[in-house]
């Protein structure tokens, strides 16, 4: 299966708040967490990702398939923040994140450090970017009683 990435537009706006919607609502119902999950966000702030001169949100694109996206910030283009990466619901478990990360980890050969932050509880989401080379940093914010978000750092 061939993963790509491609930098998005203002014309993917829709598509790409589609698909985050979809890939975040089945955890916006596990852990109630309406404050900061993408899936309560609007197209706007999909816009605003798009037009962000200190980061650049890139369409995930399976076979030619527009399947997610992954939107990096960086600080002093050496220090990249990844957020959010998402994957249509029925295209997770088949390796897609795992090749978007390789990918946009290529693209900045420059950077000494990638972060993230994901809800502890997902052992999905923890187990993969362990896997990725992604160690956890210590820090961690309770965002209810059903939720905690876990900080993630990898030095390059």
């Amino acid at each position: 299966m061939e993963v790509r990435l491609e930098k998005a537009t203002d014309k993917d706006a829709q598509s790409i708040f589609d698909i985050q919607v979809k890939a975040f609502v089945p955890l916006l119902h596990k852990y109630k967490d309406y404050e900061t999950n993408p899936a309560n966000e609007t197209v706007e702030r999909v816009i605003t990702r798009i037009n962000n001169p200190n980061g650049v949100l890139y369409k995930i694109l399976t076979d030619n398939k527009l399947v997610g996206a992954i939107c990096i910030l960086w600080k002093e283009n050496l220090q990249f923040w990844i957020s959010p990466m998402f994957i249509l619901p029925s295209y997770q478990g088949k390796g897609v994140a795992q090749k978007a990360i390789t990918s946009i980890e290529n693209l900045y050969p420059q950077a000494i450090t990638w972060e993230l932050a994901t809800i502890l509880e997902d052992q999905r989401n923890c187990y993969l970017y362990e896997k990725m080379g992604y160690n956890k940093t210590g820090v961690s914010k309770k965002l209810n009683d059903h939720a905690t978000l876990i900080y993630y750092k990898k030095t390059c």
